[in-house]
């Protein structure tokens, strides 16, 4: 299982505000070039987004759905592609002070992604977490202002 974290100098609430923002998916997550809802009040439990992924010419489209939602606190979603399978992505925010410390837990689920993991695929989905969540940060952060204490 890739486990990563990240501290972001904002609260809860505000990382809280971008996660629930579906336009704003692709832009901290790493690979969508496009989101848009499909149904529902994202993220609430059963709402889907469809995304985009472009390789050079070539766009793939796919599909996340949230499967829990604990709203302020947890996020998890199945990433449905194509080509690759699923995948189980839970996002956990938890209060540093005035801070949030957001932790990311993705694992293969169904599909070639799951037949195929190994420590190389798990190299590679750190990479992608922290690429992922270095652009939330990013993004909260220019959003959301100063941190009070900072």
């Amino acid at each position: 299982m890739a486990v990563r974290h990240q501290l972001i100098r904002r609260s809860p609430q505000a990382v809280w505000a971008v996660l629930a923002d579906p336009d704003a998916y692709g832009e901290w997550v790493v690979g969508p070039s496009e989101s848009a809802p499909l149904d529902g009040a994202w993220p609430g439990a059963g709402s889907r987004l469809r995304y985009s992924v472009r390789v050079g010419p070539w766009s793939l489209d796919g599909i996340t759905t949230v499967r829990h939602t604990d709203p302020g606190r947890e996020l998890e979603l199945e990433a449905s592609f194509k080509p690759l399978g699923t995948a189980r992505i839970f996002l956990q925010l938890r209060p540093w002070g005035e801070e949030t410390l957001v932790v990311c837990d993705e694992h293969p689920l169904r599909g070639i992604g799951g037949t195929l993991h190994n420590s190389a695929t798990e190299a590679l989905l750190q990479l992608r977490h922290r690429g992922m969540l270095a652009r939330l940060a990013k993004i909260v952060e220019l959003r959301h202002g100063k941190v009070p204490h900072a």
